[in-house]
This record gives C-alpha cells, structure tokens and sequence, in this order.
C-alpha cells in the first residue's frame, strides 16, 4: 500500500485526517447502504466494488498501527484530560 492508496480511499470515504475505527466502519456501513441495490437509490456494482477496497485499504493501516500508551501520547490524543492535569493540581 502506499500513501497514494490511502489518500484515495480516504477521499472514497470523504474522511479527514484523522477518523476513528468507529468513524471508518460507520462511514462503510452509509457507503454501502446508499449503493447497494435492495437498499439504495444508486445501485452501481463498481461504486459498491471501490467503497469495499478502500475499506479494506482503512482497514489494513489501522490494523497495523502501533498505539503508544506512552504518558505524553495519551495528553496529545487527550487535550481535555491534559488541560485538567495543567490547571488542576491532584493534591487539592
């Protein structure tokens, strides 16, 4: 895969930057909704063939990134908890 691939099937499931596993799987799920034939207004067997390989695009990076449960990572990911430790001090 390279980062060509990726970025269209980023643009196939019109996500940003950053998504979720959740936000992937939900965006699949409307994808396919909308271009399956029993369920759909467009029913186009290549739309639903190029929605399910960008899935499988998604899905492939996400399975192989490496969460780090490092301190400072989850303060980064976290901007509400990292504030809360700035201006509240745990001894009060």
């Amino acid at each position: 895969m390279t980062y060509r691939d990726l970025a269209a099937a980023l643009h196939v499931f019109d996500l940003g930057e950053r998504a979720s596993l959740q936000d992937i799987k939900q965006r699949h799920r409307e994808l396919v909704k909308r271009c399956h034939p029993d369920t759909g207004s467009a029913s186009d067997p290549a739309e639903i063939r190029k929605v399910n390989a960008a899935y499988q695009i998604l899905l492939e990076y996400v399975s192989t990134y490496r969460f780090s449960f490092a301190e400072d990572e989850f303060y980064e990911q976290n901007s509400e908890e990292r504030l809360r430790r700035q201006f509240f001090d745990e001894g009060m």
